[in-house]
């Protein structure tokens, strides 16, 4: 059997696990929103017409924190179309994805949806065909006293108290030729910078999330990111990172290490951030939201014909995820807790239906595909400071990412129960991985009290509404402790969490 070892100390802290890192993100885009969190007509709706299925899902899968309403949707969006009454709404096109959007959902319905799925709304603001006014409008309706004319136009609609949301994304993907209002990283720095200051003089406190590249391949990758920060530097906290995986032509071992070019991913943001503060001389460190990412077959939605008819919420990459799948996005979390000192939020594009951990039916069921309980139990599981783990395990060679570990592992400790919490996957397509936990640091032993792994015989199971249950966590093989170690079974193509407790 393979053989791989973790070294964990309780004084190696990388940081505090922000809670944040486990976000989602629902744009009115394809049947997230209609039929996905929003149905009406459906037997389980409630009384605001959300589907109490899906919240009761999105709870249980640990979601904190939502990004809101775009994405591609936001650089077209007018948001006053979706408040006041339903009837006098209008219908409008969504140039982003060739659809009618009917505005029956507006930022009060997803306020009122929020507060019971207990999530936190990051906001995205249209920096793509709007800017500074509308950013400033959009704020005073949402978070402003009332007293003031869009305050008090919120209080008419059913809202006296304001949202409070602290955290708002300026634009989205504007490096990207395919954005409306697409803008050189000169044209868009501007703009954000004098949309930050807008924001600041409105509410000081605010967390602002400059756009960073769509995407590491982009040909503007790094220059981007420096151009846009010598402007935003002072003004922002946060610079954004998107990032979409998925198997190519059949490697799967490429695919499965996937994490490691999310990890240079982040190394380069944070080097070049770093460059810019250095040269302003600014003591400030620049965060990362890395708020959409996810596996996403977008080759295949690349080479589907384009969309001809104006349809209310037709499906859009509703990709159904298998087992190989899952172990990537239980990889990709490792990276993002990995970076707990620079990546403090993070969102999994997107929560229903499109790429997404849930899937529903109109009239009909709702279930969970494979990605969603890796993110579960991470969620659940992670708690107190990210510890900096030291892994030693055999290495592969893959074609597209070079060099990579077999095991990839990260683990947090939280001080006040004396809980640690492992995550691991084995990378090896056919041989199970004997795992070490040198935990001689931690002084006192621990026991196992609880190990779940997601694995299966065929890696292309996937779960479907007839068998929604085809692919779940099941307990791990044996987790041993003898002294300061333990030792945990890795199978083949597999994710695994143990929680060590403290006796």
């Amino acid at each position: 059997m393979l053989k791989a070892r973790v070294t964990l100390d309780p004084a190696a802290v990388v940081a505090p696990v922000s809670r944040r890192t486990f976000g989602s993100f629902v744009e009115h885009m394809g049947r997230c929103v209609y039929t996905g969190i929003y149905e009406p007509g459906h037997p389980l709706a409630d009384e605001d017409g959300f589907r109490t299925d899906v919240l009761a899902l999105t709870r249980e899968l640990g979601v904190t924190t939502v990004r809101y309403p775009g994405g591609n949707f936001v650089s077209g969006y007018r948001w006053e179309d979706g408040v006041g009454p339903r009837e006098r709404r209008p219908r409008r096109r969504d140039l982003a994805w060739h659809s009618i959007e009917t505005n029956e959902v507006g930022i009060d319905e997803f306020a009122r949806w929020a507060a019971k799925a207990d999530v936190e709304i990051m906001y995205a603001v249209n920096l793509g065909t709007r800017g500074v006014q509308e950013a400033l409008d959009v704020h005073e309706y949402v978070n402003q006293p009332t007293g003031t004319h869009l305050a008090d136009l919120r209080a008419r609609h059913g809202a006296e108290k304001p949202y409070g949301i602290r955290m708002w994304c300026l634009g989205n993907e504007l490096d990207g030729p395919w954005q409306l209002g697409h803008k050189t990283a000169q044209e868009y720095g501007r703009l954000a910078a004098a949309t930050a200051q807008a924001l600041r003089a409105a509410e000081p406190g605010l967390h602002l999330v400059a756009c960073g590249s769509s995407g590491s391949s982009m040909p503007t990758f790094g220059a981007w990111e420096a151009t846009v920060l010598e402007h935003t530097y002072d003004l922002v906290d946060s610079v954004s990172c998107h990032a979409y995986y998925e198997e190519h032509n059949g490697d799967l071992g490429s695919f499965l290490a996937s994490a490691t070019d999310m990890d240079h991913f982040v190394d380069s943001v944070v080097a070049t951030a770093d460059s810019v503060g250095a040269r302003l001389r600014s003591r400030k460190k620049i965060q990362l939201s890395f708020d959409e990412w996810n596996v996403w077959y977008l080759s295949r939605f690349q080479n589907q014909p384009p969309l001809t008819r104006w349809d209310v919420a037709p499906p859009v990459i509703e990709d159904e995820y298998n087992v190989a799948d899952a172990v990537v996005v239980g990889s990709l979390l490792i990276s993002l807790l990995r970076h707990s000192d620079r990546v403090t939020a993070a969102c999994q594009a997107q929560l229903v239906n499109v790429i997404a951990p849930i899937r529903t039916e109109p009239g009909g069921p709702a279930w969970r595909q494979t990605i969603f309980h890796p993110f579960a139990r991470t969620a659940a599981l992670a708690r107190g400071d990210v510890l900096r783990t030291a892994v030693d395990a055999p290495v592969y060679e893959t074609a597209r990412y070079g060099e990579a570990a077999l095991v990839d592992a990260v683990a947090t400790h939280d001080a006040a129960s004396g809980d640690v919490a492992l995550f691991a996957v084995n990378r090896d397509l056919t041989r199970p991985v004997e795992l070490t936990v040198d935990l001689r640091a931690f002084g006192p032993p621990r026991r196992p009290a609880g190990s779940w792994t997601l694995c299966d015989d065929d890696v292309r199971a996937t779960n479907t509404r007839d068998r929604p249950d085809r692919v779940t966590l099941r307990p791990a093989g044996e987790v041993t402790a003898d002294g300061n170690t333990a030792t945990v079974t890795l199978p083949p193509v597999s994710w695994t969490a143990v929680r060590l407790a403290a006796r």
